[in-house]
This record gives C-alpha cells, sequence and structure tokens, in this order.
C-alpha cells in the first residue's frame, strides 16, 4: 500500500498522505534524501569472488556514488559473518557498511 505525495517546497507541506510517516517520508525526500546502498566487495579467499555488502542505514543520497567508489577499492579476506563491518564511518557519515552475508574460506 503506498501514497501519491505532493510536496509544496516552498512552505515544506505535504499533501496526499494517508499517515504521519508518509508526511515525514516527503518532506525528508525534498529536504534531505537518503538510501541505503548495497553493493560488493572483492573477497579473498572466499567461496565467491565478491560480497555483498550494504550500509547499514541509509547515507545522503548524493554520497551514493563515491559510496560505491570507495567500496570498488576494498578487498576483504575470508572467512566473513554477516553483519562483520567492512568499512567503519563511510565518507564520515557515522554509518557503518556491513557484510550482509556468511562467506565461508574455501
Amino acid at each position: 500500500m503506498g501514497c501519491h505525495l505532493k510536496v509544496d517546497t516552498e512552505k515544506q507541506t505535504v499533501t496526499g498522505n494517508t499517515c504521519k510517516r508518509g508526511e515525514i517520508y516527503g518532506i525528508n525526500e525534498v529536504t534531505n534524501p537518503v538510501r541505503v546502498v548495497t553493493t560488493t566487495v572483492k573477497i579473498q579467499g572466499g567461496s565467491h569472488a565478491v560480497l555483498p555488502v550494504k550500509t547499514k542505514s541509509a547515507i545522503p543520497k548524493n554520497l551514493n556514488f563515491k559510496c560505491v567508489e570507495v567500496l570498488n577499492e576494498i578487498t576483504v579476506k575470508a572467512p566473513v559473518k554477516m553483519g562483520d563491518i567492512i568499512v567503519k564511518d563511510i565518507l564520515g557519515t557515522g554509518v557503518d557498511v556491513i557484510a550482509s552475508r556468511n562467506m565461508e574460506e574455501r
């Protein structure tokens, strides 16, 4: 279930929302859009060539591509457990990048 929001950026008001959460989302999406980044990093000695990772919480949308660029340069060593911190405080956001699956050694 979703709703179609209309956000007045000058007045910072939202219409079309069916709940308070929709209003908060609408304002945030216009004033400070954020996203959870999901990608992969290279892994050495793992059962696969890459390890899926994600930001533990959302980061500013304008940092998404820079975040992926930084993660493309990372190589981790197996074994890794889901939830392990791969990069602490990515790009000074206060958000950690974590493994999103277990990866055994081969």
